[in-house]
């Protein structure tokens, strides 16, 4: 699996916080020779609670679209790459996923701004809902990473990748796309495993004080079968570590990407039922509101048409 970057799609709403996924798609346009679109949607309804209201909506329409082509040339002035501009009006998700299909795109860039809870399911995510429906991987900036741009911005591409593992379909995915990466920039790969004690209590509980070689053997089992996900030919070129721990697989993924300067995560995305979506999302959601550094999400094809 290689990866082949020709078509970068960068999003932005003209603030401050979205234009932090800018300065990611010029590194990654120039570091791939990519061609790089800039996305601003204008949503009429949103425009319309700030006070953006005129009587005739053609002339609204025409000139919004004007300002917005105008303020993407102002920030692209000095760039020395190929972009072109990408202009609409509708629901912001809804018409980017349209763009990433209309333009073939290899990746998105978006950003977050790390809201949770009843505050995250009022105002919504236009980031979380890309990472369930659009057709190719997502680079998440979170709010997190916001006064770190310089830093981040040296390390594009990245030094070190992490890869969350919890050996499902979706993170078989995110693994396979990491080890391309990790070929592909000749950067560090980890791998790591988060076991989660009320997922493993029922074979842990049977390792009393006496008999602590039962708990051992899992965690060796799981580092077996972690082993045996990496090709033989990968240790030749792969500067590779594995890691297991214990807890919260969301909290124990930041915390290691912050204790190793991780550049970046990579994650697979699965489906969850409404409610547990909304109020909680998955450790995916959980990761990319929080990292101290981008989250590429991927997901399966058939969950990418589907």
């Amino acid at each position: 699996m290689r990866i082949h970057i020709n078509r970068i799609l960068c999003t932005t709403d003209f603030s401050d916080f979205s234009n932090q996924t800018i300065p990611h798609g010029i590194a990654l346009a120039k570091a791939f020779d990519a061609e790089l679109f800039v996305c601003h949607i204008i949503d009429l309804p949103f425009a319309a609670m700030n006070g953006e209201v005129q009587i005739d909506p053609i002339e609204q329409q025409s000139r919004m679209m004007d300002y917005a082509r105008e303020h993407l040339s102002r920030l692209f002035e000095q760039e020395q790459i190929r972009w072109a501009p990408v202009v609409a009006i509708g629901h912001t998700a809804d018409e980017i996923a349209r763009t990433v299909e209309k333009k073939r795109i290899d990746i998105t860039i978006s950003a977050t701004h790390g809201r949770s809870g009843l505050k995250r399911l009022l105002l919504g995510s236009v980031t979380e809902r890309l990472m369930h429906t659009i057709s190719c991987p997502l680079l998440i900036i979170g709010g997190r990473q916001v006064g770190t741009l310089n830093k981040q911005r040296e390390h594009v591409p990245p030094r070190r990748v992490l890869v969350g593992c919890d050996f499902s379909q979706d993170s078989d995915l995110a693994f396979q796309y990491s080890l391309a990466m990790a070929q592909e920039f000749e950067a560090e790969l980890h791998l790591v495993h988060v076991v989660e004690p009320p997922v493993y209590q029922n074979v842990l509980a049977a390792a009393t004080p006496a008999d602590e070689s039962l708990g051992m053997s899992v965690m060796e089992q799981l580092r077996e079968q972690l082993e045996a996900m990496v090709p033989e030919e990968t240790r030749n070129w792969c500067d590779l570590t594995i890691t297991l721990r214990e807890g919260k697989p969301d909290e124990e993924l930041i915390r290691y990407a912050a204790a190793k300067e991780i550049d970046l995560i990579v994650l697979g995305v699965r489906g969850h039922g409404l409610v547990e979506k909304l109020f909680i999302g998955s450790t995916t959601d959980r990761v990319a509101r929080s990292a101290p550094c981008p989250v590429l999400s991927v997901k399966p094809v058939e969950k990418q048409r589907g």
